[in-house]
C-alpha cells in the first residue's frame, strides 16, 4: 500500500495509541484531513463492512490499512467539484433509508426474539406435529423382468438377500447389500414407494418396474418419525419469528400511513434498466 499521505495521520495515530483504553471511544479523533475528522467510530464501521477474509487480518495491519483508506477517500471526496451525480445522491438516500430501517428492525427483533417466544413457538409446533411412517428397505436392481423373477426365485430358495444384492444388483447400493437406509414418503419414485408400503417387515416384493430398471425389494423395518427437538429446529423457529415480527410491524405502520402508489401505474418496468436517467 502506498503511503503518499503518511504524514497526515501520524500525529492523530500516535495520540490515539497514547491514550489509555478507557479514554478512547467512538468519537476519539485519530486523524484530520484539511480539518475533516476521522474517528475511531469511522474505523470501526469501516472494519465491520470488510469481507470476512480481511477481518481475519491482525488488528495492527487493519488499523493502518483502514486509516490510510479513510484518509485517501477523504482526500478524494474533498477534491470533488460541482454537484454530485444524481445516482450518487439517490444511492446515499437509499443507503440512509436502508440503515435506518435496519435499526428499527433490530429493535423489533430484540422484543420478538425472546426465549419465551421461542419456547411458545416450539410448543405450538409440537402440538401440530403428526408422526409419519419411515421405512428401512433394501433392493436388488436388474435390467429386465426375467432377471428380477430369477432373483425372486433364488431368494425363495433360501439365498441371502444382501449377498445376492452384492453379486447381482446394478444399483449403487449393491456393494452395500442393497441397503437404502431409512426414508420417508416422497423420497422414492411412486411405484417403488407403493411396493414398499404394501410389504410386511421382512417380506420381499415381486418385481417392481421403475425408470431405473426392475427392483426386488425387501422391507427391513418401519418406524414413526420422532418430533424434532428444539435444538434441531431452533434456527428455523427464530427465522420464522423474525419474519413474522417484521411483517407485523410493517403491516401495523402501513395501516396508519398514507401510501399512494397511483403514480406508478402505467410505467414500463423496463425503465429500471435505463441508467441514463440517473446520470
Amino acid at each position: 500500500m502506498t503511503k503518499h499521505y503518511l504524514s497526515l495521520p501520524i500525529f492523530g495515530l500516535l495520540t490515539a495509541m497514547a491514550l489509555p483504553a478507557s479514554a478512547q471511544d467512538a468519537d476519539t479523533v485519530v486523524a484530520t484531513v484539511n480539518g475533516t475528522e476521522i474517528t475511531i467510530g469511522h474505523m470501526i464501521v469501516a472494519r465491520s463492512t470488510l469481507p470476512q477474509q480481511y477481518q481475519q487480518l491482525p488488528n495492527d495491519v487493519l488499523f493502518e490499512g483502514i486509516l490510510s483508506q479513510l484518509i485517501d477517500q477523504t482526500l478524494l471526496a474533498q477534491s470533488f467539484e460541482g454537484e454530485l451525480p444524481k445516482r450518487t445522491t439517490l444511492s446515499i438516500e437509499n443507503e440512509r433509508r436502508s440503515l435506518t430501517a435496519a435499526e428499527v428492525i433490530e429493535n423489533v427483533l430484540t422484543t420478538a426474539l425472546t426465549e419465551e417466544a421461542i419456547q411458545t413457538a416450539y410448543a405450538e409446533r409440537l402440538e401440530a406435529f403428526e408422526a409419519s411412517e419411515e421405512y428401512n428397505a433394501a433392493h436388488i436392481l436388474v435390467e429386465t423382468e426375467e432377471e428380477a423373477l430369477a432373483v425372486v426365485a433364488e431368494l425363495e430358495a433360501g439365498a441371502d438377500f444382501a449377498a445376492t444384492a452384492r453379486n447381482q444388483s446394478t444399483g449403487p447400493s449393491g456393494p452395500n447389500g442393497g441397503d437404502l437406509g431409512w426414508f420417508g414418503p416422497g423420497a422414492m419414485v411412486p411405484s417403488f414407494e407403493a411396493a414398499v408400503i404394501a410389504l410386511e417387515v421382512g417380506a420381499v416384493s415381486a418385481p417392481v418396474q421403475t425408470q431405473f430398471g426392475w427392483h426386488v425389494i425387501k422391507l427391513i423395518d418401519t418406524r414413526k418419525t420422532d418430533a424434532p427437538t428444539l435444538d434441531a429446529i431452533r434456527n428455523e423457529i427464530v427465522s420464522d419469528l423474525q419474519a413474522s415480527a417484521v411483517a407485523s410491524r410493517v403491516e401495523s405502520l402501513a395501516e396508519t400511513a398514507t401510501i399512494d402508489e397511483s403514480s406508478a401505474e402505467g410505467i414500463d418496468p423496463a425503465i429500471l434498466q435505463d441508467l441514463t436517467l440517473v446520470e
